[in-house]
């Protein structure tokens, strides 16, 4: 499977941008799963639920499933968090596993920055394996960096580009 990574701080717009991908993407016939970095505490369920009470009992792993979805949720308990690489491994095969976050992480990424968030880019301040910059100025950006610059608001050319860099056209 091939790994493909968005990049940037919080309320650079990644989310935003894979929620417009992915149509893209998968409408080129790839099979894409995702794997999204969380740096808080978060919980997919819900208190009151069976199975978030079963969890808290202490379970160290609850599956939950349906005609129409089925999820695992599995409590670290003091483990350490594991590593992309476990991570992808739990997959089904597919063609693209799309990462967001993980910065650090040896995987290619597109980095998106805003000049307006205030922050600096990723890119070049100890981060290498960043491949392009997503951008909503341009102009701005092309001054701080050799990279690639996309526009941030042309889904298509992003898409594209992601494809071309994976191979995939």
């Amino acid at each position: 499977m091939k790994t493909f990574g968005l990049a940037g701080y919080s309320g650079a717009g990644k989310t935003t941008l894979l929620e417009a991908l992915i149509p893209r993407l998968t409408g080129t016939g790839l099979k894409l799963s995702l794997i999204k970095h969380a740096h808080h505490r978060f919980d997919i369920d819900q208190p009151g639920k069976d199975s978030y009470r079963l969890r808290e009992a202490g379970c160290s792993e609850v599956l939950l499933v349906s005609d129409h979805r089925w999820v695992l949720m599995h409590e670290l308990r003091g483990e350490p968090e594991p590593s992309l690489e476990e991570q992808i491994a739990r997959f089904s095969e597919c063609d693209l596993v799309l990462v967001e976050g993980f910065k650090q992480t040896p995987i290619p990424k597109l980095e998106v920055h805003r000049p307006s968030v205030g922050k600096p880019l990723i890119a070049g301040n100890g981060v290498e394996t960043i491949v392009a910059v997503a951008t909503d100025e341009p102009a701005v950006v092309a001054r701080l960096t050799e990279l690639p610059i996309l526009d941030l608001n042309d889904r298509d050319a992003i898409a594209d580009f992601i494809l071309r860099h994976q191979g995939f056209r």
